[in-house]
């Protein structure tokens, strides 16, 4: 299927809620992230992400302009567009990826770009999007990761108009423009930054082993016998990762899992370390490294996920909902 054809017959057409709450497909997802030229170029090699259109939404003019968006007048927010199959990354995780891309404290623009059209803003389809948005937003506001609020909108889509041509894969088109500017944006910095600040917020062996890899001790670890049910998410970043009920006692005294929860929020790679060949994991959101993956495990999937207890939070049944994880309660519901 040509799916660039099919979206050249929706860029004209309003963005509706859909009241069923029902992903329709392929999906939509609209998010503002300051600079639609570097959110853009985020979400393009997504798994599932079909294409991304740089574009403006959330303004009263019809029909804006470059020019006429920049002036702020509008009510336009620099944004992007996501057409997305949610069998092969859901909601939740391309949320995940845009949170990461992002300061979420900065209500008056992004980095070096200021003004009411930089703003950082989720634009939900559907009553499905607005309360899997609000959970996210609430995940981190208890993450701890930042000390100011978090001042990112939510809001319900409207119609969303595409920029001119020039701005679509502009970080293809004029790669050394692209690059220049996202050097002298404060972009790549802040994210610097915000790595640097983890080791306030993580232990010295979770910082370790999610940003350099190493690998906790077998037996000795929080999670190894761990028998509640629940959910493990990321340490550093809150994303969902792994479910009780896919985890098994696999003998080698690290959590073990059949398979992930959200396997959108799974980053898998080539690991040359130690003089073997090994398949390593990390998350899609914070890039942390979890652990590796085995074909040695149990049906169906025949896959052992062995993952570090330090790379993980557990979020016990009973607190999903305070959580920001309300969504997963249906797993343990007899």
């Amino acid at each position: 299927m040509n799916f660039l054809v099919f979206m050249l017959g929706l860029l004209a057409m309003p963005i509706l809620t859909n009241t069923a709450g029902a992903e329709e497909l392929p999906a939509k997802a609209t998010f503002a992230g300051g600079c639609f030229w570097c959110i853009e170029a985020a979400f393009e090699k997504v798994p599932g992400v079909y294409e991304v259109l740089s574009g403006y939404a959330g303004g009263t003019k019809a029909n804006p302009t470059y020019e006429d968006v920049s002036s702020g007048l509008t009510g336009h927010l620099e944004s992007i567009q996501i057409i997305y199959d949610p069998a092969k990354v859901s909601y939740d995780n391309l949320l995940d990826i845009f949170w990461s891309q992002i300061d979420p404290t900065d209500d008056s623009g992004q980095f070096v770009d200021k003004g009411s059209q930089y703003r950082t803003a989720i634009f939900y389809h559907n009553e499905e999007q607005k309360q899997l948005a609000l959970a996210s937003k609430k995940r981190l506001e208890k993450s701890g990761i930042f000390n100011k609020p978090i001042s990112t909108d939510i809001r319900p889509a409207g119609i969303f108009y595409t920029a001119e041509e020039y701005h679509q894969d502009f970080y293809k088109k004029d790669p050394n423009r692209y690059n220049a500017y996202r050097k002298s944006s404060g972009r790549d910095e802040f994210q610097q930054k915000m790595q640097c600040s983890l080791k306030n917020k993580l232990t010295e062996m979770q910082y370790k082993l999610t940003q350099e890899g190493v690998t906790e001790a077998p037996f000795q670890n929080e999670f190894w016998n761990n028998k509640r049910d629940g959910i493990y998410v990321d340490v550093v970043t809150g994303e969902p990762l792994f479910s009780s009920k896919d985890k098994f006692d696999s003998g080698t005294g690290w959590p073990s899992f059949t398979r992930p929860l959200e396997s959108g929020n799974i980053m898998e790679g080539k690991d040359s370390s130690l003089s073997m060949e090994r398949v390593e994991v990390k998350s899609r959101g914070g890039s942390s490294h979890l652990g590796h993956v085995f074909d040695d495990g149990p049906g169906p999937t025949h896959l052992r996920y062995c993952i570090n207890s330090s790379a993980l939070r557990f979020v016990p049944k009973e607190d999903l909902e305070k959580e920001g994880y309300g969504q997963y309660k249906k797993l343990f519901e007899k």
